[in-house]
């Protein structure tokens, strides 16, 4: 009889410890300062049909649960191992226990092991540590913001195109006013035309006025008489108009050298004495200086040249004038260009400082993602049980019906799939339904799971990290949620490339709804669409 009782108490202890050994506790450490983390860990390792409940309480025992890790999920050939990890915290030194806490594995439950930990207090040395006088109140200070930079940069550029147009016209004016007149007294006759709208005598601007009567007469003499008239004084001028005369056998007065000779020597007490004329005396030095022009230009010899010179002369003129013509031209589409390119550089360089390089190239040169995420969405049902959801493209129907095994496709009464992109391609969005011929057969979730994951892999994924919380939608329909990322070669560049995977499962009577996208991890564009995506869907009740 005693026999059978040891042996009892045997078996019963065995189970028990077996029983315990079905969820491994550990913890980071067990001492800690006053406020630190303690991180504790579950791990269970089940079959991947097992439904595992971890405990969902703000506090373990005296220490409080101050977060509850993700549940990480590392698959070992046909079994799961799920690691749960929380962080606890406790505000009060002394020594504490963390209690055996219940963990359900197919609702059966199972007890953790307790872990004695130790807070320690913070101890302040008053003499080692150096004391300082409470500081003064500081005014908290308005901070505008980043907007005044964009202004500021707006405006910059502004002003640099403002700069430029000024000195694009500016110089435009300047070669308007340069035009090549055909004869030295067509140009000065107009240039004195000129001098007259300016009124600058009557401004009071005696002196500029002076200044430009006397620069036209100089520049009318050195062109037509060639005699250097513009870097010669007074003196020199007259001497030298004089000898040109004699030379080049010109039939011009002495009073008209003489009248010339008192403008100039009036011009130059102006400029140099700051003489001040009568009004009447300026207006008979202007009409002067123009009879003078007029009286020494009737007075050059015209020398007859022959026809054909005078052809050939006009052919030169005619080519001239065409490539100055081409010049000006050229180095108007020369100074265009190199605007624009400017204006192109300064704005790229504020965008590249103020927003970044990737920003700079996503909106010149375009980003997949990120046309997809600003195009027009559509939102639309797929499927029965149908599933309402929003996508930046209408998704087309596909056939799934290859990739399910013949023992699973056996049970299916129907199947609707719908996809954007391809499986082969960087971004890709499907939506799929199930409707079972048994409308009893309950769905498990964890399992469907793992069909699609297996299903992944068989489609080229590898080096896959999976992880699994639940989800419910708006409309408190429940179901399960698996993330994480895989790699896989390129069909393009033939090298590995890292994505992003989410999918949820929702199980119904007799039907089973998914969505599945995956997306180039680091794809921030991608994100905001899968964000957005997953977070407004909702699901249609199955029926019979």
């Amino acid at each position: 009889m005693k026999k059978n009782i040891y042996l009892l108490i045997l078996l019963i202890s065995t189970a028990v410890f077996a029983q315990q050994k079905q969820v491994v506790t550990s913890i980071d450490t067990t001492k800690n300062k006053i406020g630190a983390e303690f991180k504790l860990t579950l791990k269970t390792d089940v079959d991947t049909l097992s439904k595992v409940v971890f405990p969902k309480l703000k506090s373990f025992g005296p220490l409080e649960v101050i977060h509850s890790y993700p549940i990480d999920t590392v698959k070992n050939g046909d079994r799961y191992e799920l690691i749960k990890k929380y962080g606890l915290t406790q505000f009060d030194s002394g020594r504490y226990t963390i209690p055996s806490l219940k963990i359900l594995i197919n609702n059966k439950p199972f007890l953790s092991d307790s872990i004695s930990v130790e807070v320690a207090n913070v101890q302040v040395d008053t003499l080692k540590q150096k004391m300082y006088d409470i500081k003064d109140i500081v005014p908290v200070q308005d901070k505008m913001g980043d907007w005044w930079k964009y202004l500021l940069g707006l405006f910059l550029i502004l002003g640099i195109g403002a700069l430029v147009y000024w000195y694009i016209k500016k110089h435009q004016k300047k070669k308007i006013e340069e035009e090549v007149y055909k004869t030295p007294i067509e140009k000065a006759t107009n240039l004195l035309n000129t001098l007259e709208k300016k009124e600058l005598w009557q401004k009071g601007e005696v002196k500029a006025y002076y200044s430009e009567l006397t620069d036209i007469a100089r520049n009318y003499i050195e062109e037509a008489i060639e005699i250097p008239a513009m870097e010669s004084t007074t003196s020199e001028l007259i001497q030298g108009l004089r000898a040109a005369s004699v030379k080049k056998k010109m039939t011009v007065s002495q009073e008209t050298i003489e009248n010339l000779e008192r403008v100039l020597k009036q011009a130059d007490l102006v400029k140099f004495a700051k003489s001040k004329p009568l009004d009447y005396e300026i207006t008979e030095d202007r009409n002067k200086i123009q009879k003078a022009i007029v009286t020494l230009d009737s007075s050059i010899p015209v020398v007859v040249e022959a026809e054909e010179d005078i052809l050939l002369n006009e052919v030169q003129r005619q080519k001239q004038i065409e490539i100055q013509l081409k010049k000006k031209r050229n180095r108007r589409i020369v100074l265009s260009v190199a605007t624009v390119l400017f204006l192109l550089f300064a704005t790229t360089t504020y965008f590249v400082a103020t927003k970044g390089f990737n920003y700079v190239i996503d909106n010149v040169f375009g980003h997949p993602s990120k046309e997809l995420l600003e195009g027009e969405w559509v939102k639309s049902t797929y499927g029965h049980p149908g599933v309402t959801i929003e996508t930046p493209r209408v998704l087309k129907r596909i056939d799934l019906s290859k990739s399910l095994p013949k023992n699973g496709l056996a049970l299916v009464k129907e199947m609707n799939s719908f996809a954007y992109g391809k499986v082969t391609d960087n971004f890709y969005l499907m939506v799929s339904t199930l409707k079972y011929k048994q409308d009893s057969t309950a769905v498990d979730l964890k399992k469907s799971l793992d069909v699609t994951l297996q299903t992944l892999e068989s489609q080229g994924a590898q080096n896959m990290i999976v992880k699994q919380e639940d989800f419910e939608t708006k409309e408190g329909i429940t179901g399960i949620k698996g993330y994480g990322t895989f790699s896989r070669l390129s069909d393009l560049t033939k090298t590995s490339e890292k994505l992003y995977y989410e999918v949820l499962l929702f199980g119904q009577e007799g039907g089973l709804q998914q969505i599945l996208i995956f997306h180039e991890e680091g794809d921030k564009y991608a994100n905001e669409i899968s964000d957005r995506v997953l977070s407004a869907v909702e699901l249609n009740q199955a029926s019979k």
